[in-house]
């Protein structure tokens, strides 16, 4: 098996994990998944938290599916930004700007990991690349 092959493989399967862990952070928002949220603090869906767990859930669902990808991951990318920075590096009881200090790990992660995939695509196996081959097929005349 050729390296482009194994790259194009861990790209589908790290697309399809952080998607899969994007949606369950969603769901247990908006649908109290997994124990519900922090405290058992009820969700108003227009407040930022209601609204960043729609973005999670359906955001996740969109990269898994790899449908919309380089939009989608833009927008989780900035959204990981802004819960970095409001909730870890500069939240009231933050205990310093790194993410060591302030648990903020994750959020680095997923924000660095949706914008690889904003500037990279949905990748060869996904909806948004059968989507392209299906439109290639279907204006070429010679291959209809």
């Amino acid at each position: 098996m050729n390296s482009n092959r194994l790259a194009q493989i861990a790209y589908t399967l790290l697309r399809i994990a952080a998607g899969v862990m994007f949606l369950q952070a969603g769901g247990r928002i908006l649908f109290g998944w997994f124990g519900g949220m922090p405290g058992g603090a009820s969700l108003n869906l227009l407040s930022q938290v209601g609204i960043g767990g729609i973005l999670e859930f359906f955001g996740g669902i969109a990269i898994v599916l790899g449908l919309c990808t380089r939009p989608v991951a833009f927008i989780l990318s900035g959204e990981m930004a802004v819960a970095y920075w409001q909730f870890h590096a500069l939240g009231k009881e933050s205990p310093g700007l790194w993410p060591i200090q302030n648990h903020g790990e994750p959020a680095v992660l997923f924000c660095f990991i949706f914008l690889y995939m904003a500037a990279y695509g949905g990748g060869e196996w996904s909806l948004d690349a059968m989507l392209r081959r299906k439109s290639a097929t279907s204006t070429d005349p010679a291959k209809r």
